[in-house]
């Protein structure tokens, strides 16, 4: 890795910053100072920065639990940013695996690592997100299983070309339902709701394919471990 990139990544400093600093003799490596960006720096090689020893921070999984009011987006907005609930370095680094809508609340994934990413969310891995819904009104009798029916065959959702994926519902009470959702359209829960008459009052996601929140509160995260990774 050239030194300059390596001061970006272990750093604040931007492309331009990190030269400006080589420039001022700022940065040594094993000991000595180098001014060239273009420096290898392999494994292995002590990189400080007037005097700070740096090092490379590697691929970050995190689960966080989501309140309510708070922005699953990469830039802020009117609302907080859920990366701001976590206290870790270069935290502006993680993105969302999949988003939650402000008021929605629930198991949030986080992480640098694209390819993991992309792993969760591909539909064709068809990990099961699962989803506690609040309804306005109850969900029952004749009305419940044509609602069953034609989530398990799946909606056509307005503006969408092909139907949802099929999904599972099931009723906890009759306004509480679980949904497990095979994919992640946009505002997916709320429109196959309104789809069959229903508006949804409250929503909250309990997991992604094997990962639950378990013990975590509103607001708290934790990193993954090696086994919860490698699951995906």
């Amino acid at each position: 890795m050239r030194l300059d990139r390596f001061l970006c990544e272990t750093t604040d400093l931007t492309r331009s910053l990190a030269k400006k600093a080589l420039h001022r003799e700022e940065v040594q490596v094993d000991g000595e100072v180098v001014k060239n960006p273009a420096t290898q720096v392999d494994e292995g090689r002590r990189v400080s920065w007037n005097g700070e020893r740096l090092a490379l921070v590697g691929l970050r999984y995190v689960m966080l639990h989501k309140p309510a009011g708070v922005e699953c987006s990469a830039r802020r907005g009117l609302y907080p940013l859920v990366r701001e609930l976590i206290d870790l370095p270069h935290v502006e680094r993680l993105q969302t695996v999949g988003r939650l809508d402000v008021d929605t609340t629930g198991l949030v994934l986080l992480t640098d690592d694209g390819q993991w990413s992309h792993r969760v969310t591909s539909p064709k891995r068809r990990w099961g997100k699962v989803y506690r819904v609040t309804l306005a009104e109850p969900l029952e009798g004749e009305a419940l299983a044509e609602a069953v029916s034609r989530f398990a065959e799946g909606l056509l959702l307005e503006g969408e070309e092909k139907p949802t994926r099929p999904a599972e519902l099931e009723m906890r009470s009759p306004r509480v339902a679980t949904l497990t959702l095979h994919e992640g359209k946009y505002h997916q829960v709320k429109r196959m709701f309104a789809a069959i008459g229903h508006h949804v009052e409250a929503l909250h996601r309990e997991s992604i394919g094997p990962l639950t929140l378990g013990e975590l509160a509103p607001g708290e995260w934790r990193e993954l471990s090696e086994a919860e990774v490698a699951l995906f």
